[in-house]
């Protein structure tokens, strides 16, 4: 009420002041526009700029409201499509899941542009394509999903790696995981997928370089990555000794490019019983049994192990009477070793002591059914005219093998 009251009294005051200003003659108001003029009374002109300051303030102001509409609108239009989009790609998703690619790409290709993350739209669309064999999309949409999200470089780098592997593309995806190495020298998951792809191609050198980081940044279970280290190197023996090979035909026989190899092995790859296996069954095989045999009485004597006693069996030293006493002073810890017992067996043929050979035969096979064992024996019974005995063996070794059930025979 009070309000009311001030707003009379003040409207008042200005009437009065107006009408008591009328009364005065305050001259005239002349505008003059190229060949126009205009003349109008002082209150007159005061009026009609009056009403047009009025007329520009509400054009101004319906402006304004216009365009805050129009805002609106077009914010409400733009949560409706990121609505739309969020939906499609939830489908999408779900339809990618289910194994509907042609459904998936299309739902995610096409709700990527108004989703909020335009990337993973595109990189499970370049999957779904990938699934459809649609190999030239997947490129694309690769592409796309680059473009669509500054600094995903790397993402989509390796899900570009990660395709290209599950196509088969093993040199596309070595390429794209060796750029990918460059940018991120450590980076995990590129590091692995570098080793699965050396496997793949079997590119033994580079995964060897690669092994001392995956061992240094702990990717790989400790066994796993010891039987992969053995698997490296043991097939860098054997392209090794290939060289040697075709050096020996081409008349220029050495075994530089095998030896020089094994001083190059890691320190624990050099004393693990296996890869000493492999090294000297292959300087044995290249016809340096001598310097085989050196390397396991070395090893032999301080690290014992049946996989190389059995070797050593087969070898020819320079001295095979030397090598024989020396394996009969192994017999003293290991009386009951069938393997050695075998070996020794192998050694005293070496010596041509028939006798002794078929001693060590007998009692390493009555400790151990070995083939191995029984062929030795028997061959050895053929050549000494024991035949009754020899295809006594024979039968028994190939009935224990075959597995024949127990079954009554006729009496002979």
């Amino acid at each position: 009420m009070i309000r009311l009251l001030l707003i009379v009294l003040i409207a008042l005051l200005i009437g009065a002041g107006l009408s008591m200003g009328l009364q005065y003659d305050l001259g005239y108001i002349r505008i003059s526009l190229g060949n126009y003029l205009v003349e109008t009374n002082f209150w007159i002109g005061l009026l009609a700029l009056t009403i047009l300051v009025g007329a520009i303030l509400l054009t101004v102001g319906l402006i304004r409201r216009v365009s805050r509409g129009a805002g609106v609108m077009s914010k409400w239009i733009a949560r409706g499509n990121e609505r739309r989009a969020r939906r499609r790609t939830t489908q999408g998703l779900l339809a990618l899941a289910e194994g509907n690619w042609p459904r998936a790409r299309k739902l995610l290709e096409a709700s990527a542009s108004k989703a909020d993350t335009p990337l993973i739209n595109y990189l499970a669309a370049a999957q779904a394509a990938f699934e459809s064999g649609q190999h030239e999309a997947v490129d694309e949409l690769l592409r796309k999903a680059f473009e669509s999200t500054p600094g995903s470089d790397m993402a989509v780098g390796i899900t570009q790696a990660q395709l290209q592997l599950a196509g088969n593309r093993l040199e596309p995806a070595l390429a794209t995981l060796i750029r990918l190495r460059k940018r991120a020298p450590h980076h995990p998951f590129v590091l692995k997928l570098l080793k699965n792809t050396y496997v793949r191609l079997e590119d033994w050198r580079e995964l060897s370089k690669l092994l001392p980081e995956l061992r240094k940044r702990d990717l790989i279970p400790k066994e796993e990555l010891n039987q992969l280290e053995r698997t490296t190197w043991q097939n860098l023996l054997l392209r090794a000794a290939e060289d040697c090979r075709r050096q020996s035909e081409s008349g220029n026989a050495s075994l530089e490019p095998l030896t020089k190899l094994w001083d190059e092995l890691p320190g624990s790859v050099r004393r693990d019983e296996h890869s000493i296996h492999e090294y000297a069954r292959l300087l044995a095989a290249l016809g340096d049994e001598a310097q085989a045999e050196t390397l396991l009485r070395k090893v032999l004597k301080n690290h014992w192990s049946d996989e190389l006693v059995n070797l050593y069996g087969r070898l020819k030293g320079l001295k095979p009477d030397e090598q024989l006493l020396i394996a009969e002073r192994w017999l003293k810890d290991r009386p009951n070793n069938p393997e050695l017992l075998l070996a020794l067996g192998r050694l005293s043929l070496r010596n041509e002591l028939w006798g002794k050979a078929r001693e060590y035969f007998d009692t390493s096979l009555r400790l151990r059914r070995s083939r191995e064992t029984m062929a030795e024996l028997s061959r050895l019974n053929a050549h000494m005219g024991e035949d009754e005995t020899s295809m006594k063996l024979l039968m028994q070794g190939l009935v224990r093998d075959s597995g024949l059930p127990d079954l009554p025979m006729p009496k002979a």
